[in-house]
């Protein structure tokens, strides 16, 4: 049994998306996703791509994916990586995959002198909050997510 991480290519945001479904309905959020293939391919795929996936396969067959972006820390004034989604199927999890995928961004922020390797888990997602545990990495329970979406987002942009 083989497990290889690759960069998506081109042709293979049908499967991007259908990665991202599978962890938006286990993850109770699937009436919130909007995207679809063209907007995977102009993310993805564009002349300037702004956010990137990793593809797992095991055996040849699609096992998992992550989606992350460069962040900037005007503290370190050094970039870091924003990981957007993990996943793995749950027939393909207990091998490994999950773990090497994040091993691969690891060294990507190694290699590349990037100061941070970011991310949220959900509060009621215990197995995940446990692997996260397992590989050393720590809540910061100092800081509260805040957002804007929707009608909110709008009447900001307009002045307020």
């Amino acid at each position: 049994m083989t497990l290889t991480i690759r960069p998506a290519r081109p042709g293979e945001e049908g499967l991007v998306l259908s990665f991202v479904r599978e962890l938006a309905e286990y993850e109770k959020l699937l009436h919130e996703v909007e995207a679809d293939e063209a907007d995977m391919a102009a993310a993805l795929f564009g002349p300037e791509p702004r956010v990137f996936c990793d593809i797992a396969e095991w055996d040849g067959a699609p096992a998992g994916f992550a989606i992350w972006f460069y962040t900037y820390s005007t503290f370190t004034g050094r970039h870091g990586i924003w990981l957007e989604d993990l996943y793995v199927r749950p027939e393909q999890r207990g091998r490994g995959i999950g773990k090497a995928l994040m091993v691969r961004l690891a060294k990507r922020c190694v290699d590349e002198g990037l100061s941070r390797f970011a991310w949220w888990v959900l509060n009621w997602n215990e197995p995940s909050r446990v692997f996260y545990r397992s590989i050393g990495a720590v809540a910061q329970s100092e800081w509260t997510v805040k957002r804007l979406d929707g009608e909110a987002l709008r009447k900001l942009a307009a002045g307020g």
